[in-house]
């Protein structure tokens, strides 16, 4: 009996042979370091909402109230994300100079380090649309006839066929869309700003927004050429065509009554 108990292992040593083990293998630092990753982000996120929210209380709280819930100058922020955030300070939209009809674009005054802060500060007062990574706004590869279908079927209505923008009812607009970049008119059918319907990835996919992107920039690039001559802001060759008749004929119809009218005199003197 007492050479059997001398021979027992002690109930930690399979504990510490596994934990050996792991050690040789790099497993144990596997084992480790994902849950300090994780509290790492974390902490880079809470300090991200921390900053993001002084620059709101700054420069956003006095239209949108102090807690994001809205006020009669400003809509609620509660549940429009942090790519509606990126979209209207990345496009300089907002902070609003005034009240009107619609925000214009105008020139950016935050860095993008800022405008990622107040986006994470916004983001943290209810779940909303993402702002998209470079791999998901990159046109490369899309394709651009699917996407200038879509574009008729969903946008040309306000935008035009190209792109050019419009205008709307009771002073709105729809924008020009030349030299936006992929990742704001990514946001832009994310989110819906103003009188735009969002399109969100339920309605349209990640792929067809590419192939959208693809077709705005096409149409627009430095390549693209007009058969017609005069673009007149992409409307076509039916409006080419209508503009030829209208102010070819009407001078036509002036070189004629200026023809006749100094014949007439002619012949009386």
């Amino acid at each position: 009996m007492k050479k059997l108990s001398a021979r027992r292992r002690h109930p930690l040593a399979a504990v510490v042979v596994l934990l050996l083990a792991l050690a040789a293998t790099g497993g144990l630092y596997a084992a480790f370091a994902p849950a300090g990753k994780a509290q790492a982000d974390e902490t880079a996120q809470s300090l991200a909402i921390d900053e993001g929210k002084k620059l709101y209380t700054v420069g956003c709280a006095s239209c949108h109230g102090t807690g994001g819930q809205g006020t009669t100058d400003g809509p609620s922020l509660v549940g429009v994300g942090s790519a509606a955030v990126d979209f209207q300070v990345g496009t300089g939209r907002m902070p609003a100079q005034q009240p009107g009809a619609q925000v214009p674009k105008k020139p950016v005054i935050y860095t993008q380090a800022e405008i990622d802060q107040l986006a994470a500060y916004v983001a943290s007062l209810g779940a909303g649309p993402i702002t998209p990574t470079d791999k998901q706004v990159d046109p490369a590869g899309a394709d651009v006839a699917k996407g200038g279908e879509l574009f008729r079927n969903n946008c040309a209505q306000c935008h035009n066929f190209t792109g050019k923008g419009g205008a709307l009812t009771k002073g709105k607009y729809a924008p020009d869309l030349e030299g936006v970049s992929p990742k704001h008119i990514y946001e832009a059918m994310q989110t819906g700003p103003q009188s735009m319907p969002s399109f969100p990835d339920t309605t349209m996919p990640e792929q067809e927004k590419k192939d959208i992107i693809a077709y705005i920039q096409t149409v627009n690039g430095e390549e693209s050429e007009s058969p017609g001559g005069l673009e007149l802001g992409g409307l076509g060759p039916v409006a080419e065509g209508l503009f030829a008749w209208i102010f070819g004929l009407g001078a036509l119809v002036a070189v004629a009554i200026w023809v006749a009218a100094h014949t007439a005199k002619a012949k009386k003197s």
